[in-house]
């Protein structure tokens, strides 16, 4: 799984938002020229949030974007999700719109992938934009917490990989 430039981008103009508070219109113009982003890319970005309810837009004088919620109501796997086509699967097999895989019920490793695929949505999901909001500098707030709650699949007793 790799995110895109569309993902991390959204994440910005979300944080972007978000700082300027809840009640502010800002331009798309604006937002690009702060975030160092194409208003062209920007174009393609900010309608996928519109559509799904992350942000609300007004045209016209005074008009702009905004956040439609506070940022600590923002999980960041929502986010990536809607901006990288549903699915944070690591393997295509696991993704929304894969085929299903002939081999599934022989393979020995679809137990790690599973795993994977749920560690990497509840970390993403227990992140919030309120948290990117804090200094860049600053360890992610989940970083401890998600290492105590999902053991490494080596020390993991649940899990079993056939060789």
């Amino acid at each position: 799984m790799l995110i895109s430039t569309r993902g991390r981008y959204a994440l910005r103009v979300m944080i972007d938002l978000a700082e300027l508070g809840k009640d502010t219109y800002v331009p798309m113009k604006t937002i690009a020229e702060r975030q160092g982003i194409s208003l062209k890319y920007l174009e393609r970005i900010i309608p996928v949030l519109k559509k799904n309810g992350i942000v609300e837009g007004v045209q016209g004088k005074g008009g702009g974007y905004r956040l439609c919620r506070k940022p600590q109501e923002y999980k960041v796997g929502e986010i990536l999700r809607l901006t990288e086509g549903g699915s944070m699967a690591p393997v295509q097999c696991l993704s929304c719109d894969a085929t299903p895989c002939e081999r599934r019920s022989e393979c020995r490793t679809i137990a790690m992938w599973n795993e994977l695929s749920r560690q990497i949505n509840d970390y993403l999901d227990n992140i919030t934009i309120a948290d990117l909001m804090r200094k860049s500098d600053q360890q992610c707030p989940v970083e401890e917490s998600a290492q105590d709650s999902h053991p490494s699949p080596a020390k993991n007793a649940d899990m079993s990989i056939n060789s």
